[in-house]
């Protein structure tokens, strides 16, 4: 037997799969949420953790979920000394708890309370600094940011002239950006909310369905254009010029995230199959091709790279998961 530890573990759900986020808790190595993509009111959201001893997967629990979830994301606690949170979106804000005997409701965050109907919520990201900070983007031009322990608004803001698609924080609890249908990248500062600085916008509008922080040199931010076959990598201190435009794909791009542990590397992935990882150590020289490239069986849905594990990448095609050793 190959002594060598395995590259590649491949996961299969009971049906196809959107959300996926890696568990950053050190005491939960190689754990994953999934959400399932079912046109059906009723969707799931799995708990999986690759046994080592046996190198598969085991179900660690299941719930139901209303609509697909837009995205899923652990509470980003390494030390392990909090509750152990997984948070959710679509029709509103969830927080789930895992226990050992099952994964229960812990909240749901609602703060249009004089409504029946709910603006869909497209994405949102949990405070790497603050766990107790989430923000979240809407369909509603909205972007609001809650209380986690509250479970209340501290702040809704009119982001953009339409729908937003995608929030995310910089390092720190204050600063975070947004992308949307009208084309823009915007930031905030939660100390001056009264005005945000556009970054980026897209020539002839065209809307940005995705957004990307670097954690490791916060002046850089990726973007990706719908229906676009590139990412756009952006330096805040040179706004309106991208610092550099990837263009490797031969199809639309689904999926983009920064490496956790190096400023310069960012992988992405699209309908072409394929996940690229690419090497921006020489800009502002153009970056031309990637540096590994891996194919998949079908069109790659979603991408994350493991905090907790960083030469690990997870990518979701069809109804299967696979982690990836980079």
């Amino acid at each position: 037997m190959d002594e060598r530890k395995r590259e590649i573990y491949t996961y299969e759900a009971k049906w196809p799969i959107y959300g996926m986020n890696w568990s950053a808790r050190a005491d939960k190595p190689f754990r994953l949420a999934l959400g399932s993509f079912l046109d059906d009111y009723t969707n799931k959201v799995e708990v999986v953790q690759l046994d080592e001893s046996t190198e598969s997967f085991i179900s660690r629990g299941v719930f139901d979920h209303p609509y697909p979830t837009t995205k899923i994301m652990w509470m980003p606690d390494r030390k392990g000394d909090r509750p152990d949170l997984v948070a959710t979106t679509g029709d509103y804000l969830r927080i789930w708890e895992v226990m050992d005997d099952g994964i229960q409701m812990k909240s749901l965050l609602n703060n249009n309370k004089s409504s029946e109907f709910c603006a869909p919520l497209t994405s949102f990201d949990w405070n790497d600094m603050d766990p107790n900070i989430i923000g979240t983007s809407s369909i509603d031009t909205t972007c609001t940011i809650w209380d986690v322990e509250r479970q209340q608004a501290r702040t809704q803001l009119i982001a953009h002239d339409k729908e937003v698609y995608d929030i995310a924080f910089a390092r720190g609890t204050d600063i975070f950006a947004s992308v949307g249908a009208d084309g823009s990248v915007r930031m905030f500062d939660l100390r001056h909310l009264e005005h945000s600085t556009i970054i980026y916008e897209t020539p002839g509008m065209q809307p940005l369905l995705r957004l990307a922080w670097n954690k490791q040199d916060h002046n850089y931010l990726a973007a990706m254009p719908m229906d676009s076959q590139k990412v756009i990598i952006l330096d805040i201190r040179v706004p309106s010029i991208p610092a550099a435009e990837l263009q490797g794909h031969g199809a639309a791009l689904n999926s983009l995230a920064w490496a956790p542990h190096s400023s310069c590397h960012i992988c992405t992935a699209g309908d072409d199959r394929q996940a690229l990882i690419w090497d921006l150590s020489n800009m502002p020289k153009p970056v031309d091709e990637p540096i590994l490239a891996y194919q998949a069986e079908a069109e790659v849905n979603q991408l994350q790279w493991s905090l907790l594990q960083p030469d690990w990448i997870s990518i979701a095609f069809g109804q299967k998961v696979q982690i990836l050793r980079v």
